[in-house]
């Protein structure tokens, strides 16, 4: 076990919030746009299961290495350094219109990512227990609030000119501008541990199995919900609003879920979501109208992006504050895995009449079922750090 001393002081949360929403509304839009954009640069549309895989691809190398970076500069420094990395690979995407290049600017991308979520997220369940649910909440609620408003971008800016990416460039930069000018202090803790390799073990066993199958479901959906949606024939205008309801349903879902888990166990409620997850499929076989479709994407957002926070705060219930970085560091790695596998797994559905959905249902319901017979077993948890 690794021990680092941190400096620091009371945390503040504005800061870091307000530039990861920025962030947030960038990557919304880019994550959007890249799928439909790829025939105006010469790629053929196979490429976008492949370019988001290598972006989860490097989310998973980045949560692997992110944590001695944090303990060495510090969460403001490091949040700045990944967004300035994520801006250096936006640049190199319209400069350098190649496949391969593309591909290795999304790899580049995911690492920097990867920093930006377990910086803010470790930032932010650190300190009181009790509260951690509802500081998670204000994460998520910001993160796909972000994301929702980058989604409606494709409706605004032409996607043939160099717009968009002037535009996402601009808030990156915003969001840097403000960490380093505004005043936020660091996570005040004194060592910095590191889990050791019997700790993770003793992990619980839901928390991250639930943060895998976020990942398969979240990577899936980013990358190539907008190429089901366009093979539904619905219009380049309506796929970005029907992506921004899907993500405001993430956004909205935050506060049930914060108040949910102060009745009821954190396993059951991930069963149930993922139910919900399931009803919302169910109802895009009733009805070809766009209307079913709308209020699905919203159900659908609703049960996918409510399993993460759920599962990352199952992961930490019990944890020292000296863990907190490291555990997220594990959880996230475990929805990295899910987030390579899922748009690979998920594109072997896209040649079937069933599509994504068709996917995005069985990894569903498998899961509910998984996490109702994990909230029913007796037996006593095992808790990391202990």
């Amino acid at each position: 076990m690794n021990d680092v001393a941190l400096t620091s002081s009371k945390p503040s949360f504005f800061i870091p919030v307000a530039a990861l929403s920025l962030y947030a509304v960038a990557s919304g839009y880019l994550m959007s746009l890249i799928p439909l954009m790829l025939g105006q640069y010469g790629l053929s549309t196979d490429a976008a299961s492949w370019l988001a895989s290598a972006f989860y691809a490097g989310l998973l190398l980045g949560a692997m290495f992110i944590e001695p970076i944090v303990a060495k500069i510090g969460h403001k420094n490091a949040f700045i350094f990944f967004l300035v990395l994520f801006s250096f690979t936006i640049v190199t995407m319209p400069i350098v219109p190649a496949f391969e290049s593309w591909l290795f600017a999304r790899f580049i991308a995911g690492i920097a990512v990867a920093g930006i979520f377990v910086v803010v997220e470790s930032w932010l369940l650190i300190g009181d227990e009790k509260s951690r649910a509802k500081r998670l909440g204000l994460y998520m609620a910001s993160l796909y609030g972000g994301a929702t408003l980058g989604q409606l971008g494709i409706s605004v800016f032409a996607m043939e000119s160099e717009w968009p990416f002037v535009v996402i460039l601009s808030l990156l930069v915003a969001a840097t501008l403000l960490l380093c000018f505004g005043r936020c202090q660091q996570p005040q803790t004194e060592t910095h541990s590191v889990l050791s390799l019997k700790q993770v073990f003793k992990m619980n066993k839901a928390a991250l199995i639930g943060c895998m199958v976020s990942g398969l479901l979240i990577g899936s959906i980013y990358g190539l919900m907008p190429l089901e949606l366009h093979d539904r024939h619905v219009s380049t205008a309506k796929i970005g609003s029907l992506m921004a309801l899907l993500v405001m349903g993430a956004m909205l879902v935050q506060p049930i879920v914060s108040w949910g888990s102060q009745f009821m166990g954190k396993k059951l409620l991930m069963g149930l979501f993922c139910l919900l997850g399931v009803f919302a499929i169910g109802l895009t076989t009733l009805s070809s109208s766009l209307v079913v479709l709308a209020i699905s994407l919203v159900l659908l957002g609703m049960a996918t992006f409510s399993i993460y926070p759920l599962a990352i705060s199952l992961g930490c219930d019990g944890l020292e504050e000296n863990y907190i970085v490291s555990a997220t560091q594990i959880m996230l790695l475990a929805y990295s895995i899910g987030s390579v596998a899922g748009p690979i797994a998920a594109q072997h559905w896209m040649n079937n009449p069933e599509g994504l959905t068709g996917f995005l249902f069985v990894t569903l319901l498998a899961t509910s079922l998984y996490m109702f017979a994990m909230s029913i077993k007796r037996k006593s948890r095992m808790v990391a750090g202990k």
